[in-house]
């Protein structure tokens, strides 16, 4: 029998390692894939809708080229959460005074290191949980810009 990497059963892990890993490495890539869609595209509400929409079907894409319907499923599920709490972050970003070019690049870093987290097992479902929890805990404490020395100019 072959598995996911066509190499034959006692020449490999992954079939010992079950689904649980190539859903976990669907989630993780649906979840970088979120990202970086989310720092490339959130500058405007329509952009952060478009990252959402394009996150999922990437993500469902993703996990179909790993394995089958599970892993797409993970993979839509995951890229549409992680862009939608990473539009949190980055408008959170831009409207504390963050670049557009400055941003897409760190969170385009993020992402491609969440790509390789990934391929650890037992990360992509963390990353899958870990990213919207950030950006709850984010939602509820975000300051306005720091006003600075602006305030004592009032007269």
């Amino acid at each position: 029998m072959r598995c996911m990497s066509g190499k034959h059963d006692d020449e490999t892990t992954l079939v010992a390692m079950g689904d649980w890993y190539t859903i976990g490495l669907a989630l993780g890539l649906g979840t970088a894939i979120g990202v970086l869609f989310a720092g490339l595209l959130s500058w405007t509400p329509l952009g952060r809708i478009a990252a959402v929409v394009l996150a999922g079907a990437a993500g469902a894409v993703a996990g179909i080229v790993i394995e089958d319907w599970t892993e797409a499923a993970g993979g839509a599920v995951a890229g549409f959460v992680a862009a939608a709490a990473a539009a949190v972050i980055v408008s959170g970003a831009l409207r504390r005074g963050g670049t557009r070019g400055g941003l897409a690049l760190i969170v385009g870093a993020v992402a491609l290191g969440l790509a390789g987290l990934a391929f650890v097992p037992a990360a992509g479902y963390l990353e899958a949980v870990a990213l919207p929890a950030l950006a709850a805990r984010l939602r509820r404490t975000q300051a306005d810009r720091y006003a600075g020395l602006r305030t004592l100019a009032r007269d």
